[in-house]
């Protein structure tokens, strides 16, 4: 095929039209041949070489009108397809096998743990959506909400301790004593030790008899059942798992020899290759969203004691979780009024609370008996955002209790009635945003602390920091430590919460605002 042969514009001068990116189209007559797409790339200062569609001069790509023609794909939304290809793409879809093979498991439900906003709209609402409501709110409006999270907040809380706890049975991950193959990232390996410490400190894990025996040596492959032991755990199902590395070191550590890993998306360097190198663990990873995951359904899983874990849970994915926990409860007869008898505990870290949506929230009844409707929480899911939103050390520093009070700052805003509430926000001290974005935080976890123990399970929240961040930080302990985006700044890792006292309340949550529950069955 003879080489396509086009007379670009000359370096001064442009191309007669441009669209977004700098490229655009050039003018006919400086095109010898009509046989490529004719739209001009400025970087490699030549024409694009795919072939036009037959009733214009772009090809699909660059089609000026392509992209609002453009819808995502009913199969998988990861990609969109041509609006006028949509019922052809569906049949060829390659997306489309790997979704009928997963329907036709038994672990599947279409929306099992899914909610709904009881107004027949199920949609997800954005963060640009959340942010024009408040904005359509009147300024007394907006005041009105600022004073009724404050009074919620004075009501539920108290002290939480900071548990940052890193077991001996981990120090071999800490101290890098690994397979050089595993990547590894000292501020996630230091995230997962602390987890797992709070479960053992919990009681949920027991500790290793042989701190000695590495993941790589062989086992002698007795299950727990062999060696007498009835209260070891077998089994751990991670939720959104990701890579895999926090069950990684979990069966690393205590010897759990079957692991499930939960996670919709595919990623690469994964843990599981390291994982199967280990003849007496098995792996099962599963591609599924949580909220179509019906783990009672899960054969693997049949008369073993296990945990549910998830470090990163973001927004309603913690929701989706407690869902599919807690589901198996509504599977049991009354009369046994037990969520699972080889169910031993749940640990979730989760985080983007600006993402939670009301119809997967766990404990919308608790939340309208505080008169927070759906359009309130969705404004309060917006301010948690704030709680991220700077390093605040050096106000901290000079800062009284007085100064840092919610409620000192709010009757300090509330003389601000001119103006919309644009403008109000505006005004904001950054401290105070940051404040409220934790108290917000705040309510919602407690909700879903309630939920839990409504359903006869204990539970108790701490915050997770290391003592000598804290120290150094000097931070006040009767204030909210979300105040600390220093905590951040200053290496100070994610907070984490445990649910286990169903008699405690709970206080604040920390930087990141992870969310460790442990629940035990009572």
């Amino acid at each position: 095929m003879p080489h396509l042969v086009t007379r670009a514009p000359p370096p001064d001068r442009p191309p007669t039209s441009t669209t977004a990116g700098g490229g655009g189209p050039v003018e006919e007559e400086e095109v010898t041949t009509q046989k490529r797409c004719q739209f001009w790339l400025p970087n490699k200062r030549r024409l694009c070489a795919n072939t036009p569609l037959p009733i214009s001069r772009f090809c699909g790509n660059h089609e000026p009108t392509a992209e609002a023609r453009r819808i995502p794909c009913p199969i998988d939304p990861s990609h969109s397809v041509l609006g006028v290809n949509l019922k052809s793409h569906v049949k060829r879809c390659p997306f489309k096998k790997q979704a009928q093979v997963l329907e036709s498991q038994p672990y599947y439900t279409k929306g099992i743990n899914s909610g709904s906003s009881g107004d027949g709209k199920d949609d997800a609402v954005g963060s640009a959506a959340k942010r024009n409501a408040i904005f359509r709110m009147s300024v007394q409006e907006f005041h009105g909400l600022l004073g009724k999270i404050k009074l919620i907040h004075s009501a539920i809380s108290t002290a939480l301790p900071h548990s940052y706890l890193v077991p001996d049975a981990c120090s071999k991950w800490l101290n890098q004593r690994l397979d050089r193959k595993l990547p590894y990232q000292e501020k996630h390996a230091m995230q997962q030790a602390s987890i797992i410490g709070n479960m053992e400190a919990f009681e949920m894990l027991q500790k290793p008899k042989d701190l000695t025996n590495s993941f790589y040596q062989e086992c002698d492959g007795r299950s727990d059942d062999v060696d007498g032991d009835k209260s070891r755990v077998s089994a751990v199902v991670e939720f959104g798992a990701g890579r895999g590395y926090l069950t990684h070191m979990l069966t690393d550590c205590y010897g759990i020899k079957k692991a499930i890993l939960v996670e919709r998306k595919s990623y690469k360097l994964k843990a599981d290759r390291s994982l199967r190198q280990n003849q007496s663990i098995t792996l099962e990873r599963l591609r599924i969203d949580i909220a179509d995951f019906n783990l009672d359904e899960v054969h693997f899983l049949k008369g073993l004691r296990h945990l549910a874990i998830g470090k990163h849970l973001c927004g309603p994915a913690t929701d989706l979780t407690i869902r599919c926990c807690l589901n198996r409860e509504y599977n049991q007869s009354k009369e046994t009024h037990s969520t699972s008898s080889h169910l031993q505990g749940i640990a979730l870290a989760t985080c983007c609370h600006h993402l939670c949506q009301w119809k997967h929230y766990t404990n919308t009844k608790f939340l309208l008996s505080l008169g927070i409707a759906e359009e309130e929480f969705h404004a309060m899911t917006w301010f948690t955002s704030w709680a991220l939103d700077a390093d605040h050390s050096s106000e901290l520093s000079g800062m009284s209790h007085q100064e840092t009070n919610l409620s000192t700052i709010e009757d300090k805003q509330s003389n601000l009635e001119d103006g919309d509430v644009a403008k109000v926000i505006r005004s904001m001290p950054v401290l105070y945003r940051a404040h409220l974005g934790s108290v917000c935080k705040e309510i919602i976890d407690m909700g879903r602390l309630l939920s839990l123990r409504d359903h006869g399970m204990d539970a108790q929240l701490v915050n997770h920091m290391m003592e000598s961040s804290l120290a150094a930080l000097n931070l006040k302990s009767d204030l909210p430590n979300d105040l600390g985006h220093i905590l951040h700044a200053k290496s100070l890792f994610p907070s984490t919460l445990i649910l286990q006292n169903r008699h405690h309340m709970l206080k604040s949550l920390s930087y990141y605002h992870l969310l460790l529950y442990f629940i035990f069955l009572t």
